[in-house]
C-alpha cells in the first residue's frame, strides 16, 4: 500500500513540477546520488525510463549531467522545469549578459557553458541507456566513491 502511494505522490509531483502526466509502472531504484542527494529512477506504463534528481541544498543543470554520467545512465531529454521549453536557454542568456554586458550570444556556441550553471533542482531526465546495464550509487565508502546499486538493461530504441 505505502508504494502505491509513493508513487501516486510521484506522479503528482511529476505534473505540479514539470508539467509532465505519466503513470508510473514500477520504481526501478531510490538511491543516493551526492552526500545530499538521491534519485529515483521509474518506468512509466509506455515503457519510458526516468531519472528524477533531487538535492538538499542547490544543483545546477551541470551538477544533473555529471551525476548521470557517474550513474551510468545517457539522458535523452532534460525536462525543463514548468514545461518552460525555454527555460535552459534563457537563463543562459541572462547569464552570458552578466559577464559580457552589452553583448548578445550569437549562437549555441556562446551559451552553452552558461546553460550547465541554470539551477536545476529538482531534475527530471528522460533516458536512453542505462551503459553497461548497471545504475551506480553514491557510497562515500566505495573505491571512486560509486557502487553497482542495480542490475537494470534498458535501451531506448526509436521508431520514427
Amino acid at each position: 500500500m505505502k508504494q502505491l502511494y509513493d508513487e501516486v505522490n510521484l506522479e503528482n509531483h511529476l505534473h505540479a513540477a514539470f508539467g509532465l502526466r505519466v503513470q508510473i509502472k514500477s520504481v526501478v531504484a531510490k538511491i543516493p546520488v551526492g552526500a545530499s542527494s538521491a534519485a529515483t529512477v521509474f518506468l512509466t506504463d509506455k515503457g519510458l525510463l526516468f531519472a528524477l534528481i533531487a538535492a538538499r541544498g542547490g544543483q545546477n543543470f551541470g551538477d544533473v549531467k555529471k551525476i548521470l554520467n557517474r550513474m551510468n545512465l545517457r539522458a535523452e531529454q532534460f525536462l525543463p522545469p514548468r514545461a518552460d521549453a525555454n527555460y535552459f536557454d534563457r537563463v543562459a542568456t541572462a547569464k552570458f549578459r552578466e559577464v559580457f554586458p552589452g553583448r548578445e550570444p550569437k549562437n549555441e556556441r556562446d551559451t552553452a557553458f552558461y546553460k550547465t550553471l541554470a539551477s536545476y533542482n529538482p531534475a527530471l531526465v528522460q533516458i536512453a541507456e542505462v551503459t553497461g546495464s548497471v545504475i551506480k550509487q553514491y557510497d562515500s565508502d566505495a573505491v571512486g566513491r560509486w557502487r553497482p546499486a542495480v542490475k537494470f538493461a534498458y535501451r531506448r530504441i526509436r521508431t520514427s
